[in-house]
């Protein structure tokens, strides 16, 4: 893994999407973390509420299509970019860097080719080194954890099928990831356009950086 940028404070600031400054997530950090005193708990506590008390969209059937952190929670709902979104500001929150990372994995059948998933890269300064977590929600296949020894994501690349995990940590979501969620309406529209490769998602970042 490799941060995008070097200076940490870079991962701790808030943003329009990552607003971790908002009362309502402010307030749920305070009640998860009370008397809690170590990083690595904080860490592993926000993470697991977020996975487990934040369903996924299309697990849950949800037509919502949500984007920031504080309308994440505000809706108890998001697909993967968003959770990781309320997941970063919480971690932020508490003064742990939290950035944003991202796999091009096969789409589910009967779909056919690639897509972007979104997940979390976190800095724990009590163990001096980056880790990797996916909020996304677990199910009967799936069974991401949180782990400081043996990484436990959501989705297992396969390099076979072009599957692949970006080593970056972003310091914010990618323009095209928020324009995605900006865009529709509902998920049903929004989901034949989700991202396809890291190469659309880097070259939006690019378009969007000269505009």
């Amino acid at each position: 893994m490799q941060p995008e940028v070097t200076d940490l404070t870079r991962y701790l600031e808030p943003s329009d999407v990552v607003d971790w400054r908002s009362p309502e997530i402010m307030a749920l950090v305070q009640e998860l973390t009370d008397g809690v005193k170590s990083e690595v708990d904080q860490a592993r506590r926000l993470y697991e509420w977020v996975r487990d008390e934040i369903p996924h969209s299309k697990d849950a059937d949800h037509e919502i299509v949500t984007c920031r952190a504080s309308e994440v929670l505000r809706h108890r709902t998001g697909i993967c970019y968003a959770k990781s979104h309320l997941l970063a500001a919480m971690l932020r929150a508490v003064g742990i860097p939290a950035g944003f990372c991202y796999q091009v994995l096969s789409k589910d059948p009967p779909c056919h080719g690639t897509e972007v998933h979104g997940l979390n890269g976190i800095f724990l300064s009590s163990v001096g080194r980056w880790i990797r977590l996916d909020a996304r929600g677990n199910t009967g296949a799936i069974n991401a954890q949180f782990s400081l020894n043996q990484e436990q994501l959501a989705f297992p690349v396969d390099p076979t099928r072009g599957e692949y995990t970006d080593e970056t940590i972003y310091a914010e979501p990618l323009p095209v990831v928020i324009n995605c969620l900006r865009r529709f309406a509902t998920r049903s529209q929004m989901w034949p356009h989700l991202p396809e490769s890291l190469d659309q998602v880097l070259s939006g970042a690019r378009l969007d950086a000269r505009r």
